[in-house]
């Protein structure tokens, strides 16, 4: 296990403590071996925009849960009990109860999600505020003086 020590960041820099922070969330779920369960893709979808597709076959939409809490994206599932009786030989289609975790980004919110297929989709985009979006200042020209001439009488 490789470890790194963030206090020389820390120590030079100023304002970058939520990247800092990322880093050190990012390596402490690396080293807890995060389980890949279910399977996701991250999609590109614009400038500003993404999409989340997770497998979560066998659930359906009463069992699939989407959050978004501060700067966090939460999906979790729970499937209901089978009390169906059923018999199974074989059983590969895992249903198990998981929570997926996803860290956004500022300003970044859930547009929607939906279920299709088997895939749940969720739906991101940053909207940036526009007292944070940069705007041209105009420049002012720098008064005139006129300066005149006292006439001599």
């Amino acid at each position: 296990m490789r470890t790194f020590d963030l206090a020389p960041l820390y120590r030079a820099t100023v304002g970058f403590d939520q990247m800092a922070d990322l880093m050190d969330r990012v390596l402490r779920d690396n080293a807890n071996a995060q389980t890949t369960y279910p399977p996701y893709n991250i999609e590109k979808t614009g400038d500003d925009a993404w999409a989340i597709e997770i497998a979560v076959a066998g659930f359906t939409d009463d069992e699939l849960n989407v959050e978004q809490r501060e700067n966090a994206l939460i999906v979790s599932a729970k499937k209901a009990d089978d009390d169906s009786g059923r018999t199974y030989l074989h059983r590969g289609i895992a249903t198990r109860a998981f929570e997926r975790r996803f860290h956004l980004a500022d300003h970044v919110r859930v547009e929607g999600a939906r279920h299709v297929n088997g895939m749940l989709i969720v739906e991101l985009k940053r909207e940036v505020p526009e007292a944070l979006k940069p705007r041209r200042i105009a420049i002012e020209a720098a008064p005139k003086t006129v300066e005149h001439q006292v006439a001599a009488g």
